[in-house]
């Protein structure tokens, strides 16, 4: 679907969406949970429904209305031999050692981009821990066949911690003890969401600074009920948005939270924008007329780089993002993405080693590609507010995988002619 925006300010409230990494998380936990799970502020993404299906393919009762989910352990244990994750990278890799406890053979396979992100990385350390497992030529589908055992292992962090993530939820369920040594690993705030969630479920890990994990066996994951937080990736949009086209306030996002991406906090700063939380926790951010170029590490917070392309596009000066080799392996080769499409929209995109260079000045109408990326549509979005005519993006419908209702929530905050 193409969709046309023309130039405008916003103003108003906005609720961020739900955090489908904190969604999917808790769809794990539920499934390795002894007693029934209710999750409520849901999210209807892609990726969570691709979550939701794995649950019932292993073997769960799943009911949903508007408001809940409840996810029913099976009684004698989870069974299944087909896992279909959808587009998403992580439940892919988050669900692999949930599979691996199993001891019958489990092939999981995906769609899309996912079919081309590798997952040959989890092959040694699935084979460590005593898992039988195969891929096609480090690419899907992966089989998988465990049981997975305790012991030592040493897990490769520098491509993803998704996989990590998997098996630090897996890994408490055993009867043995695990240590895992974590090399080179990227996106330590998800680690701590992974952990952050974990606690609340009743299970513990010591974490020795991200090198080595101590995961006792024995631990039963137990909550009744689990409340998901608002997302600070989707909300990272609407706190751009006001950056650089009017005042918003912005409802349901937890100043503390875990998330990497609630780093755009920082960027604020180094913009010279204004914001602060209200007593109710409302976050208010307010149009810059003169933003500041910024220098910004997104190594840990890669999901970031594309609405910081937008805002950098609208500062007066060279803003400099650092971790672009984070973004190879996403829906898109993200990176190329956002050099290709914001150029025609008239914004220079270059790179210096590992650093995107983006330069601020006049962004102009046109036609640009979302490139089937969530997040290369919503950035895209942002740069028609200041654009000097209207802006058609190709594709939007690829939103769907993280945030469904971004164009209608933007279109709440626009301000009509």
């Amino acid at each position: 679907m193409n969709l046309t925006i023309k130039p405008t300010s916003v103003s108003g409230t906005v609720t961020a969406p739900p955090s489908k990494s904190y969604m999917q998380r808790a769809i794990a936990l539920a499934v390795l949970s002894h007693n029934p799970t209710i999750i409520s502020n849901l999210s209807d993404c892609n990726d969570c429904r691709a979550a939701i299906g794995v649950a019932r393919n292993l073997g769960c009762a799943v009911e949903q209305t508007a408001d809940e989910l409840r996810i029913v352990p099976p009684a004698n244990g989870l069974s299944g031999s087909h896992l279909h994750c959808g587009e998403s990278g992580l439940a892919l890799r988050m669900f692999t050692p949930v599979a691996s406890l199993l001891g019958s053979r489990v092939e999981l396979t995906g769609e899309g981009s996912l079919t081309q992100r590798p997952v040959g990385f989890m092959e040694d350390t699935l084979r460590q821990l005593g898992v039988d497992v195969q891929t096609n030529s480090g690419l899907l589908p992966i089989a998988v066949k465990g049981p997975m055992r305790g012991g030592k292992a040493t897990v490769d962090g520098s491509v993803s911690s998704q996989f990590l993530t998997g098996l630090l939820i897996a890994l408490p369920t055993l009867k043995n003890d695990t240590v895992l040594t974590v090399n080179n690993l990227t996106s330590r705030p998800y680690i701590d969401m992974t952990l952050q969630i974990m606690r609340d479920f009743g299970v513990f890990v010591e974490n020795a600074d991200y090198e080595q994990f101590t995961i006792k066996g024995g631990q039963q994951y137990a909550n009744a009920k689990y409340r998901v937080e608002g997302d600070w990736s989707g909300a990272a949009a609407f706190i751009v948005a006001a950056a650089i086209a009017g005042t918003l306030k912005i409802n349901g996002l937890n100043p503390q939270s875990a998330q990497a991406d609630r780093a755009i906090i920082d960027v604020l700063r180094l913009t010279g924008t204004k914001f602060a939380f209200d007593a109710d926790n409302c976050l208010i951010v307010n149009k810059n007329d003169n933003l500041q170029p910024f220098n910004f590490d997104a190594t840990n917070c890669p999901d970031l780089f594309p609405v910081l392309a937008a805002l950098a596009a609208n500062c007066k000066g060279t803003s400099a993002i650092a971790g672009v080799h984070r973004l190879t392996h996403k829906e898109s080769n993200r990176a190329e993405a956002i050099r290709r499409e914001l150029g025609k929209l008239g914004v220079s995109v270059e790179f210096e080693g590992d650093k995107m260079i983006v330069s601020g000045g006049p962004i102009s109408g046109g036609a640009a590609s979302a490139c089937n990326d969530h997040r290369m549509a919503m950035s895209l979005a942002l740069c028609t507010l200041n654009a000097s005519g209207a802006v058609t993006i190709e594709g939007t419908e690829c939103v769907g995988k993280s945030y469904p209702n971004f164009f209608e929530d933007l279109e709440s905050i626009v301000n009509k002619a």
